[in-house]
C-alpha cells in the first residue's frame, strides 16, 4: 500500500538507517552494456518515520524492509531533506500550503532534520559523500540535499554553516513560499529571483553546491541559469503534455527544459502521476532526450514522497534500462541517463 504524500512529506527524513544499498550494481553487471553507475537525482527513501518520531532505533524492523533491494544498489544519490514538509497538507487536490515559519523556525527545523539524517546514517552502510571521489569507494554515496531553500531564511551566510554540514546541493524553492524566487505552483511574486535569491545563488557557486531549480518558475530558472557560472540541476520533472493532467503545473516546456541544458546542466525524469504508467515515462524520458540531448538527462525519482509514482522501487532501475534500451538507445547512452550524467555534473560542480 503507497503511503500518502503528506505522511511522506510530514516524514520526510525517514531516509537510510539500515538501506542495504552497498556497491556496484550487481543486476547490471549480469547485462550486457552494463551502466557504470546507477544515481537517483532526488530522493527520500525509506518508510522510517517512526524513527524520525523518536518511536524506534535505527536497527528496527522498518530498517529491514529493505534487506528485499539489496541486489539492486545504487551507487549514489542526492538524499534530500524537506525545508518546509512542516507546512505542507495533501488534500484531495494536491498539496496545499498551511501558515509559514515564523523567525527562526525554519532554521531550526533544518537543524533537527539534519541532525537526524547524520545520526541515521552513522548507523548505516550509507555513508555520506562529499565529493566525486566518493562515487568510486564502496557502498551508496548519499550527497546531502535540502528541498526549499526556506531554512535559509533569506541569508545567503547561513550556507557555509550547510556546507559544513554535508549539504552539497540546495533546490531554491519548493511548494510554500520563501525569500528566494518564484515557483511554478504560487504566484509570481519577485519577477524570478529575489534580491536574496541571487546571492545564494551566487554563494553555491562559490561554496562548490549544485543549485537545483527544480519547482521553480520559468523565470526564476533562467535568471538563475544566467547568473550561474557552474551547471545547474532540475532535479525531478517532465515535459510538459496536456494541461489537464495530474500535477501538470509541474511539468516544464522544452524551452525551460533547454534553459537547464544550456548550462551543461541536467534534468531529472520524475516518474510520478503525471505520467500514465511506466511505460509512458519510459517515452516521456526519451521525449526529453530528443530535446536537450543525451549528456543534459538523468533520472530524479523523488522515492518515497512522489504522488502516484509509476516507479516504486530501485528493483525497477534494470527494467528502466531496458525498456530505454528497447527505445533505440545505445548502452552507453543509457549508461549517461542512469548515473553518468550525474557524475559527470558532480564533478563539475561539486567536485
Amino acid at each position: 500500500m503507497i503511503q500518502s504524500r503528506k505522511e511522506f512529506l510530514r516524514n520526510s527524513l525517514s531516509l537510510m538507517a539500515g538501506i542495504h544499498l552497498m556497491g556496484q550494481p550487481s543486476w547490471l553487471l549480469k547485462k550486457k552494456n552494463a551502466v557504470d553507475l546507477t544515481f537517483d537525482l532526488h530522493a527520500h527513501p525509506g518508510q522510517l518515520y517512526k524513527v524520525v518520531n523518536g518511536q524506534t532505533g535505527a536497527d528496527s524492523d522498518a530498517a529491514k524492509a529493505f534487506a528485499s533491494i539489496e541486489d539492486n544498489r545504487l551507487g549514489g544519490l542526492f538524499l534530500s531533506l524537506v525545508a518546509d514538509s512542516k507546512l505542507l497538507v495533501l488534500g484531495e487536490k494536491g498539496v496545499s500550503v498551511s501558515g509559514q515559519f515564523q523567525p527562526g523556525e525554519g532554521w531550526a527545523e533544518y537543524q533537527r532534520q539534519i541532525g537526524i539524517v547524520r545520526e541515521f546514517l552513522h548507523h548505516s552502510t550509507v555513508r555520506i559523500a562529499n565529493s566525486a571521489a566518493d562515487l568510486t569507494a564502496n557502498g551508496t554515496a548519499a550527497f546531502l540535499a535540502v528541498e526549499g531553500g526556506h531554512f535559509l531564511e533569506g541569508d545567503a551566510g547561513k550556507l557555509a554553516e550547510a556546507y559544513a554540514d554535508g549539504i552539497r546541493s540546495v533546490q531554491l524553492v519548493h511548494y510554500a513560499p520563501n525569500e528566494l524566487g518564484d515557483l511554478q505552483t504560487w504566484e509570481e511574486q519577485f519577477h524570478g529571483l529575489s534580491a536574496a535569491g541571487k546571492e545564494v545563488a551566487r554563494k553555491m557557486n562559490q561554496l562548490g553546491m549544485l543549485i537545483d531549480v527544480a519547482h521553480a518558475s520559468y523565470e526564476t530558472t533562467r535568471q538563475v541559469a544566467m547568473l550561474s557560472q557552474d551547471p545547474i540541476m532540475l532535479s525531478h520533472s517532465v515535459l510538459s503534455m496536456e494541461s489537464d493532467r495530474p500535477i501538470a503545473q509541474r511539468a516544464i516546456t522544452k524551452q525551460h527544459a533547454r534553459v537547464v541544458a544550456d548550462t551543461g546542466g541536467l534534468i531529472g525524469m520524475w516518474p510520478s502521476g503525471f505520467n500514465r504508467d511506466f511505460d509512458e515515462f519510459v517515452e516521456n524520458t526519451k521525449r526529453m532526450v530528443d530535446v536537450v540531448g543525451i549528456d543534459h538527462v538523468g533520472i530524479g525519482t523523488d522515492m518515497d514522497a512522489n504522488y502516484k509514482p509509476v516507479l516504486t522501487s530501485y528493483s525497477e532501475f534494470p527494467d528502466l534500462s531496458q525498456a530505454l534500451m528497447a527505445k533505440g538507445l545505445t548502452g552507453e547512452e543509457v549508461a549517461k541517463i542512469m548515473g553518468n550524467n550525474a557524475a559527470r555534473v558532480i564533478r563539475q560542480v561539486i567536485g
